[in-house]
């Protein structure tokens, strides 16, 4: 499979060949929806927390009496059909982590990157870096180009400061570096932009 390699100002500098054991793999949903989750579940902080009957603040006196009061048999107002009384089954302190081992993560990113490519929505950029820090050049040249929706990867050892200072205040468009390349992040996205770098980077890493 090849590509061309587009530059920031919409000009194309030849193509580049991509892996076809990386992204032409066959799209399977199942693994990127077991990848979504376990990310997703990683981010939980699991501190939510409800009292139980038995944490309530009050007396386990006896209401009332028994009978004669006209009223349900009461034992104490801590129960949980009373208001302020305590939640059954309510939820609490938990992790909400769990294992998806290496095998199966590196795979379901490889089909995301076969995704992307699938669907027409990767791009190959020639460097992340432009010459000055201002948002609004980098934003019409991206606006250019189609990019309202974007995830860039980055593969260069130091990103430039201009670029980087640059995208961050663009809404829609987001920059991470080639090691922090994630199912999510990919997919939430419309475009996956990879610089040459990170393309070398990724093709290293993932064969």
């Amino acid at each position: 499979m090849k590509l061309e390699v587009t530059k920031l100002d919409a000009s194309t500098d030849g193509e580049i060949d991509l892996s076809d054991e990386i992204f032409a793999l066959p799209v399977r949903r199942d693994l990127l929806a077991r990848a979504v989750n376990w990310q997703l579940a990683k981010r939980r902080a699991g501190t939510h927390k409800v009292k139980s009957r038995g944490e309530i603040t009050g007396t386990s006196k006896k209401a009332f009496r028994q009978k004669g009061t006209g009223h349900a048999r009461r034992g104490n107002m801590k129960t949980n059909i009373m208001r302020g009384g305590g939640v059954t089954h309510g939820p609490v302190v938990r992790d909400h982590n769990h294992d998806l081992t290496k095998k199966v993560r590196k795979l379901a990113l490889k089909t995301a990157l076969s995704a992307k490519a699938a669907s027409g929505q990767l791009r190959i950029l020639d460097a992340a870096q432009t010459e000055t820090h201002k948002t609004k050049a980098l934003a019409s040249a991206l606006d250019k180009l189609g990019w309202s929706s974007a995830l860039i990867l980055d593969g260069a050892e130091t990103a430039d400061e201009n670029f980087s200072r640059a995208v961050r205040n663009i809404p829609g468009v987001d920059l991470l570096p080639q090691e922090g390349a994630n199912v999510y992040d990919i997919l939430r996205r419309d475009t996956l932009v990879l610089t040459k770098d990170a393309l070398t980077a990724l093709e290293a890493r993932l064969k």
